[in-house]
């Protein structure tokens, strides 16, 4: 990546690029792009921007008030791996056409703004984010829904049901939950990691590792190294864009899907949060009370836990969510802190006790969540915490799906669903509010939507299994 307009310039001179590419996200947290001829594109367009119509993007603008515009960010200039024709791609961010203020339904200027925030407080200069991004990678996929039908149907080389099938059949299929760490043949899909791990390492992701996870069926890790909210929000994007797109090549379908698999492990992405102030790590103290932590750490936690429901209709932000958020599959459902303890929705790693790697891991989020507007939510939360010096309570160091019926009746549920957590947001979401990160109107727009096209959208169909309890009632 480069860092001002004449280097982004002059990577698409000496690139040899045909077309550059402009990215943006919709609420939802989708990209969308465009692109110009290489020899079109001056500096005319870093100042003015290109139009594009708001109204066709999900949650931005209305029909009579749809012009916008994308302002692309020179810092995120970089040559596309996935076009044949040489590309250069930036992301934008969006402006109003007449006044060309920022956006403030744009998820990424929501993130900047988190960030200056936190810089302005007087509580750290950078928040680092670390995502574990999970997904699977199948070899089909089947769905479809109408007035008296509805089905999905997908299908792996590594699925376990396929252990079973007449003709050539050679075996080697992690069994559910067996598929942590395996070395192929059992991994058939090392190769293809691999090529989408080169690609991200490409565009400047500083890919930690990769390796295949726990769900049969081709799931698969991705762990990026901490950086800046945004920087890491926008490298996120990039993953998903990359790992579809190398997949699609090979023939097979990556999903993001929290839970795609009934009775197997789902996809979450635990999210590792510190902050700092110039080379110092705030979270970091060798004599703190618990884990290391400093006193700031855990009223950080102690924000998170107060606000994790609402903090959750952005880092869980799907009905299909809440199918991964139950016991029985190292999903945390439980709000409850705790060191080296996966059951707890946030745990403090111990694996080095060095300050560079001090931090908590938030592990109740999942890749369906648009991760600037995840993020950005996880750290207004934190920072509300260390503001009202939030006690997190006792940590809970045992195995929280195995608690005697008195100890577990203590620890409270997260919510179970996608309209729960809406509900909470609603209540709860001053702290968002604070330095204008969040807006009412983003807020508003963010419930309704998810309202109106999934909580509703699924309430009112039929399900399949449905017909499998009640048909002959």
């Amino acid at each position: 990546m480069t860092g001002s307009v004449g280097d982004a310039l002059k990577l698409i001179k000496d690139s040899n690029a045909v077309a550059v590419d402009f990215k943006f996200v919709d609420l939802p947290g989708l990209w969308h792009h465009f692109s110009i001829p290489a020899e079109r594109l001056s500096e005319d367009e870093f100042d003015n921007g290109l139009g594009f119509d708001g109204s066709s993007i999900r949650g931005f603008q209305r029909i009579e008030e749809s012009d916008m515009l994308l302002i692309p960010d020179p810092s995120t200039a970089v040559i596309d791996p996935i076009p044949e024709a040489p590309t250069v791609s930036f992301i934008c961010n969006v402006a109003d056409p007449i006044t060309q203020a920022p956006y403030s339904r744009d998820p990424r200027y929501v993130a900047q703004k988190a960030e200056a925030y936190l810089q302005s407080s007087g509580m750290g200069q950078t928040s680092y984010f670390g995502p574990e991004a999970e997904c699977f990678i199948f070899d089909s996929v089947r769905f479809d829904y109408g007035p008296n039908f509805g089905f999905h149907e997908i299908d792996s080389e590594e699925g376990i049901w396929n252990s079973g099938q007449e003709g050539p059949n050679l075996g080697y299929r992690p069994r559910f939950k067996g598929g942590y760490f395996p070395v192929p043949p059992m991994d058939r899909l090392q190769d293809l990691r691999t090529e989408i791990m080169r690609k991200m390492i490409a565009t400047g992701i500083d890919v930690e590792l990769q390796h295949h996870e726990a769900g049969t069926a081709g799931q698969a890790e991705f762990d990026l190294r901490f950086d800046s909210l945004t920087t890491i929000a926008d490298k996120v994007l990039w993953y998903k864009y990359i790992a579809k797109n190398v997949a699609v090549a090979h023939g097979k379908t990556v999903t993001f899907m929290p839970k795609p698999v009934f009775g197997d492990n789902g996809s979450g992405m635990h999210t590792h949060v510190s902050i700092w102030e110039g080379d110092r790590n705030l979270f970091y103290d060798p004599s703190g009370a618990y884990a290391g932590l400093s006193q700031q750490a855990l009223w950080f936690i102690g924000g998170i836990l107060k606000h994790a429901a609402a903090v959750l209709a952005f880092a869980a932000p799907t009905t299909n969510s809440y199918k991964r958020l139950v016991p029985g599959y190292e999903a945390p459902n439980r709000i409850a802190y705790s060191q080296r303890n996966r059951s707890a929705c946030i745990r403090i790693p111990l694996y080095s006790s060095s300050e560079r790697a001090k931090r908590i891991e938030f592990r109740s989020p999942d890749p369906s969540a648009n991760p600037y507007l995840a993020f950005s939510a996880i750290l207004m939360a934190g920072l509300d915490g260390i503001q009202t010096r939030t006690d997190p309570g006792e940590p809970v160091d045992k195995d929280i799906y195995d608690l005697p019926p008195e100890e577990e009746a203590k620890v409270p549920f997260l919510p179970g669903s996608l309209e729960e957590v809406l509900m909470a947001l609603e209540e709860d979401h001053d702290f968002l509010l604070r330095g204008d990160v969040f807006t009412p109107d983003l807020i508003d727009m963010w419930i309704r939507w998810k309202r109106a096209n999934e909580c509703d959208a699924i309430h009112i169909r039929p399900h399949p299994y449905e017909f499998y309890l009640y048909f002959d009632i």
